[in-house]
């Protein structure tokens, strides 16, 4: 891990130094029930290294956001169209996250079965991408709008363009292929990051950021305490890969039973695996689909070589799948395995410590917040660990029973979730917010982290305007400022403070 010791003023640029500490080796990916290779041990690291570089130094933003995905891009669009100068920073080659280079490509139920939950910049992009034939074909209004638990296809590329003009509409600065690797971070007050691309580091100051990272990689660079996955938790929920598979007559497939299907193949000792929790293939386009298949069981997200092992580990899934398909469901003979993703489709790595965790306790009292920033109703999702019939069995309970809402339901999510307690400029959005294991399960997906990085984008710049600290934002002005931008926030009651859990 590098620790930033020093940053060094200049009239225009900045020195810094790093010291890479001694750590630990990666932990190995076990699959006691398939033939995967051992992975290749990591090289142990011995003492240090001191790192003394001269970088451009940058300033005049108003707020920086670390991570493109549906979080960061909602963050970037929704606070430049309230004036402020805005840099988005991304990994990847185009916005949208596991929406394009993760291949998750269908957003999650949007609605409660009597209206839309999800409003503002969410409801903005899947309005436009239905008029301009970018979801499924067999997608109509009420998918997203009025359906209960009713997921939305779409096509990849026509999500990534419709960020690409909502960003470039909003005068929102893009640099692709570039990363927060330090935080330049003093109590509990971040004043500048260091990015690495193509061109080299950079050091940038801004007034506010926000980490839509998923991991809550800038927050963990700042000394945000977390909690993270296998190490606070008994368990990690496995990731998946996804792919797009082409090739499919859907007017067969459609019908397919595909779980049963999976469990004959299981008998037939078609896996490696015993897994039967697949949530299968699904239609994006005339002949294409989405397939979300194969847990990679025991990956750690933040660990490299955990990682990387993943990455080829849920290719072979892929090809293991495709096999599967060609031969047990009628209509798909004849698909052919297009991409896999670029990215892992990973559901759980780190949670941040916040003003407030949200609770399953919180979830199934359908609880409402004075300072709620959405309102959602999706089941708990809690993937099988491992793939025992005792924990399908878990699963099934949970999601269809005892963790799942009733039509016309909701539920809050409250803006406290995204402000990493006590910080003053520095705010999360998405898959590493605050909140426990299986409420994070509910809310980990594309629309509520849209609409967490909406608020997260709005609250930067009324801090910006107010002087006002993320810890100490008047929630209540925040909320009116969601509303006027299409939020479907129904709170009766609304505060200045914020929801905060009880020393």
């Amino acid at each position: 891990m590098h620790i930033l010791e020093s940053i060094m003023n200049t009239s225009t640029r900045r020195s810094f130094l790093l010291t890479s500490a001694a750590g630990v080796g990666a932990a190995a990916i076990g699959h006691a029930a398939d033939s995967t290779p051992a992975p290749v041990p990591s090289a142990s690291v011995k003492g240090s290294y001191r790192f003394t570089r001269e970088i451009p130094s940058e300033a005049g933003y108003d707020l920086v956001v670390a991570g493109g995905g549906p979080a960061g891009t909602a963050a970037a669009v929704c606070a430049a169209r309230l004036g402020a100068k805005v840099l988005l920073v991304e990994a990847t080659g185009c916005l949208g996250g596991m929406g394009t280079s993760g291949l998750v490509t269908a957003f999650d139920p949007m609605a409660n079965g009597e209206r839309m939950l999800v409003g503002g910049l969410m409801r903005e992009i899947v309005t436009s991408m239905h008029k301009r034939g970018f979801l499924g074909p067999q997608v109509t209004e009420d998918y997203y709008s009025k359906r209960f638990h009713c997921w939305t296809p779409f096509r990849v590329e026509g999500y990534k363009l419709t960020l690409d003009e909502l960003v470039t509409a909003a005068n929102v600065e893009v640099r692709f292929c570039t990363r927060v690797i330090e935080a330049d971070a003093a109590g509990h007050t971040l004043n500048g990051v260091i990015l690495q691309n193509i061109e080299g580091l950079r050091y940038v100051r801004a007034k506010t950021f926000v980490d839509a990272t998923g991991d809550a990689a800038l927050s963990t660079l700042c000394g945000v305490p977390c909690r993270e996955a296998g190490r606070d938790t008994p368990n990690i929920m496995p990731p998946t890969l996804c792919s797009q598979i082409g090739g499919i007559d859907w007017s067969r497939a459609k019908n397919a039973n595909q779980q049963a299907l999976i469990e004959q193949a299981i008998r037939d000792g078609h896996f490696t695996s015993k897994d039967r929790h697949v949530p299968g293939l699904f239609q994006v386009g005339e002949t294409t689909g989405m397939l979300n298949a194969g847990h990679v069981f025991h990956m750690n997200a933040v660990k490299c070589r955990s990682l990387s092992d993943g990455m080829m580990r849920g290719r072979r899934l892929a090809q293991e799948f495709l096999a599967f398909y060609r031969k047990y469901v009628p209509g798909c003979e004849k698909a052919e395995l297009v991409t896999t993703g670029s990215l892992m489709g990973v559901r759980e790595s780190r949670r941040i410590v916040g003003e407030y965790e949200m609770t399953f306790d919180d979830y199934i009292a359908r609880r409402q917040y004075p300072d709620q920033i959405a309102v959602f109703n999706k089941a708990v999702d809690i993937h099988v660990y491992d793939d025992s019939e005792a924990e399908y069995q878990r699963y099934l309970m949970e999601y269809t029973q005892t963790g799942r809402l009733k039509p016309g339901e909701l539920y809050g999510i409250p803006y406290s979730i995204l402000v990493p307690k006590g910080w003053r400029n520095l705010w999360v959005a998405g898959r590493c917010n605050s909140s426990d294991v299986r409420v994070h399960g509910s809310i980990r997906v594309q629309p509520a982290a849209s609409m967490m990085g909406q608020a997260a984008g709005t609250a930067a710049v009324q801090s910006v305007a107010t002087g006002q600290p993320a810890c100490d934002l008047d929630t209540s002005a925040l909320v009116e400022t969601l509303r006027r931008a299409g939020a479907y926030l129904p709170q009766e009651k609304l505060s200045r403070e914020m929801t905060r859990t009880k020393a």
